[in-house]
């Protein structure tokens, strides 16, 4: 059954195709994040779950009830083993000291999942950059953009001693779409959102020939603790947001759907022919054959092309 957040519990009696391998899933609190270390948990990874908000150290500035903690009782409650760990993903000296110690107990890293940003709180909508508060602007650069760069610096080394490794930058939005600039969101955001595509093709260049894949991958429209919140509904209730200017929320998805297509794009062995792209969650469905918690498999980034930018259809179960 899927908690109130989505995640869906209990252990899969599937085969466990992650055995053996090791992951770091930063930015893990709440989210993609938090259903993604869940679901490679489930596959029979070891996986690292990192984020700010935490029981013992208090909430982060986005002052959020969630903890890194809730995350790994999670995904030990999906049959899964791993650890939580409080880490600030701006801070090197604090990523240097978790790879030390996934390298000192571990000794490998196979999956590498940047899910780090934080930064909505900071978003000014429909204001230019001369309007828009530069400090908040340049934290939400330093928490969507900077993280990544520090992670990724700190775990590839690792990462390079496997025969076979993913690297993950979690986005939002296909290639296509944050080609445009997202106007109205503001200057500072829409560069967030388009640097982290940015990332994933600088990575794909620097580890050509290597054994580690770098890709990208988007969630459509996701029904996180945040959103749910936001429109005043729960896991179970989250049609009623549905109506009027948000009927396209009928094609949102819950945090597991992404997070079940990128642990089977971890185990497939072939995962390095998709270097360098970005990888929808409906897509990976398709690929690999998963759905979302109600059988269902949303494609938010289909309709979004299709019925908002070219007005092909209005019927939105089309598109679930």
């Amino acid at each position: 059954m899927a908690g109130e957040t989505g995640v869906q519990l209990g252990v899969d009696p599937a085969a466990r195709s992650l055995g053996g391998r090791v992951a770091l899933v930063a930015g893990a609190t709440r989210g993609a994040g938090r259903a993604i270390a869940v679901e490679l948990a489930r596959a029979g990874a070891y996986v690292y779950a990192t984020g700010r908000s935490s029981r013992v150290h208090g909430r982060s500035e986005i002052d959020r009830p969630e903890t890194v903690e809730e995350t790994e009782e999670l995904l030990v409650a999906a049959g899964g083993r791993g650890a939580a760990v409080r880490v600030d993903h701006t801070e090197p000296a604090e990523v240097r000291a978790l790879v030390t110690r996934i390298e000192a107990e571990q000794g490998r890293l196979d999956v590498l999942v940047n899910d780090i940003f934080g930064g909505d709180r900071y978003a000014q909508f429909g204001t230019k950059i001369w309007e828009h508060d530069v400090a908040g602007g340049l934290r939400m650069l330093r928490m969507g953009i900077d993280t990544h760069l520090v992670t990724a610096a700190t775990a590839v080394p690792l990462m390079l001693r496997g025969t076979g490794s993913l690297l993950v930058e979690m986005t939002d939005g296909t290639t296509d779409y944050n080609r445009a600039y997202r106007d109205g969101v503001g200057c500072y955001y829409d560069l967030v959102k388009a640097a982290v595509g940015r990332i994933t093709l600088g990575l794909t260049a620097e580890l050509r020939g290597t054994s580690v894949t770098p890709v990208s991958v988007t969630p459509g429209w996701l029904r996180s603790e945040t959103m749910l919140d936001h429109f005043g509904v729960t896991e179970d209730t989250w049609r009623d947001a549905a109506v009027g200017e948000l009927a396209g929320f009928l094609i949102s998805e819950t945090p597991t759907y992404v997070a079940r297509g990128l642990a089977a794009l971890a185990a497939d062995d072939g995962l390095a022919r998709y270097a360098g792209q970005t990888l929808t969650s409906a897509e990976l469905a398709r690929i690999y054959g998963v759905s979302d918690v109600d059988g269902s498999r949303p494609d938010a980034w289909r309709y979004i092309e299709e019925v908002e930018r070219r007005g092909l259809s209005t019927r939105v179960e089309r598109y679930r």
